[in-house]
Parts: structure tokens; sequence; C-alpha cells
């Protein structure tokens, strides 16, 4: 009996040395007698004791590795420090454990080496510029080296760029020399557009001006021209109001006393106008100045009409 005790003793501590719990996340290669066998996946598994054994145990979680600084060469040859941090991620953990000896330090140096070799292609002022697309490029060139280590680079950021001190004054001289000038540009701008602002208010203010002086005129015109036509209606009107009266009894003589008040108001109006006049011999007799006007007044009424004169009604 105790043989028989001893024996499941040992074949119990034979069955518990080869269980293996595998946490989740995580993959462990197994090898016998020192060749590749399997790999053991989250749970419990069992391994033969003695003759199977662990070899390697990969975390498949994403895993942060920071890159120490390092100094690298500009294309227009400044030279800048950079540092950073590259997540990476294990897809293939039998390729973890036989593409490389030490996957972390080997892609470590890789960072290095590619940060250098794509900084190497840009200016100075692109570094900073292109900050995103020279991440994009660590990463693919990361990528395409590290396929066969069954390890993938999810994503690369520089952390920081560190340039001599004289550079760093000249940039910020530039990038101040490039603000005054946006600022001047600007302001120039804004004068322009104000200049012209206020030349087309000009332009639109004579432009209005000069319709209104137009409208004003001619309205001034068609005034005029209506006064001109009321006063000829008026005149016509009157011409044969007094034609019609000279043809009645008594008009000849109203009209030869009409005749001689305008002829004597005339000499009297001409006396206002100017100092010199010429005056008739007779000028004291004023019955010989009404039978002048009188004598035009038969003149004028001797003389054939007109065709274009009022006819006189009988």
């Amino acid at each position: 009996m105790l043989i028989v005790f001893l024996s499941l003793i040992v074949l119990l501590g034979f069955v518990m040395r080869g269980m293996k719990t595998v946490p989740e996340q995580q993959i462990w290669i197994v090898q016998r007698l020192g060749k590749f066998l399997r790999q053991l996946e989250p749970g419990l598994n069992w391994i033969v004791p003695f003759a199977d054994e662990i070899a390697y145990r990969h975390s498949l979680k994403e895993e942060a590795i920071e890159v120490p600084e390092q100094t690298a060469i500009t294309q227009d040859n400044v030279s800048v420090i950079l540092d950073g941090i590259v997540y990476i991620k294990i897809f293939d953990a039998t390729a973890a454990s036989y593409g490389v000896k030490h996957p972390v330090p080997a892609l470590t140096q890789l960072v290095q080496t590619t940060m250098r070799s794509e900084i190497g292609k840009i200016p100075l002022d692109k570094t900073f510029e292109e900050r995103e697309t020279l991440n994009a490029k660590i990463v693919e060139a990361i990528n395409e080296a590290a396929m066969s280590w069954g390890v993938r680079c999810i994503r690369y950021e520089i952390k920081d760029i560190k340039m001599p001190e004289d550079i760093r004054k000249a940039m910020e001289l530039q990038m101040t020399a490039e603000r005054q000038k946006r600022a001047r540009i600007l302001e120039s701008e804004g004068i322009r557009q104000s200049h012209i602002n206020e030349s087309e208010g000009e332009r639109q203010a004579r432009i209005n001006s000069s319709e209104a002086s137009q409208i004003d005129r001619i309205n001034c015109a068609k005034g005029e021209a209506e006064a001109i036509l009321s006063l000829s209606e008026a005149t016509a009107n009157g011409i044969q109001m007094i034609a019609q009266a000279l043809g009645r009894d008594g008009g000849e003589k109203a009209a030869a006393l009409q005749v001689a008040e305008k002829y004597i108001e005339a000499f009297r109006e001409l006396a206002k106008e100017t100092n010199t006049i010429v005056l008739p011999s007779n000028l004291q007799h004023p019955g010989s100045m009404v039978a002048e006007a009188m004598a035009i007044y038969e003149t004028v009424k001797r003389k054939p009409t007109s065709p274009y004169s009022v006819p006189v009604e009988k």
C-alpha cells in the first residue's frame, strides 16, 4: 500500500508539473528537447515534464518603447537631437522567438537608424512642418524591416527636436520677420481696400449728383417750355381778343388812346435807364407826341395783313 501511495504521489506531482496556466493576451513557446513543438494558448495547458519546456513567453499587448536621444543631420547640414516613442505589438510569437534574438533592443536600433535616414532627406524647416509625414514614413520603414521578426510597429511619435542655440535664434528672427511681413501686407491691403472703397463712394456720389442735376435741368426745361407755351397761348388769346375788340364800335379810338399812353410811358421809362436820350423836337407839345403815335398806328393799320395774322371780326 505504501508503494502504491508513493506511486500516486509521484504520478500526481508529474501531472502537476506538466500543467501550465497561460494568462490572457500571452503566448508561450514550447520546445521538446530543444526543438520547437507548439504554442500554448491562454488557459490551462499540459506539457510533458522534463521533455518539454517553456522557452519563450510573449505578450500580445501593445507596448510602448522609448527611443533614446540621438543626433541626426538634416538635408541642409544642421545637427539636431531627437527622441521619440514607438508603439509595437507582436503578431507572430514564433517569428518573434526565432527571427531575432532580442526583439525590443533590435527594434529600438532599427527605429534610430530609420529616423536618422529620414531626417537626412528633408531640410530643417520641413522637420517641424512635416512631423506627421515623418512619423508615417518611419512606421512604414520599420514595418517593412521588422516583418520577419513577427513584430508590427503601430505608430511612432517624435517627442522633441532640439537644435543648436544659434540656429534656434536665427529661426526665431526669421519667424518674427515673416510675421512683420504678413502684418505689413495685411495693413497695406486694408489701406488699398479703404482707398478703393472711398473712390467708389466718391464716384457713386458724383454719378448720383450728376443724375440729380440732369433730372433738375430736365424738370426746369420742361417747366420753362410749359411756361412759354402757356404765355404764348395767353398772348395769342389776348391778341385775338384785341382784334375782336378793334372790330367793334369805338375800338379804334380806344386803341389810339392806348398807343398814345404806351408811347408816353416808353419815354418816361427811357429816362430812368440812361442819362443820354434822343428826344423829339416837339417834346413841349404832348399833343404832337400823341399825333405821332396815332400816325404810327395808322401806318401799321394800312399794311396788308399777313397770312398768319389773326382775322378781325367785324
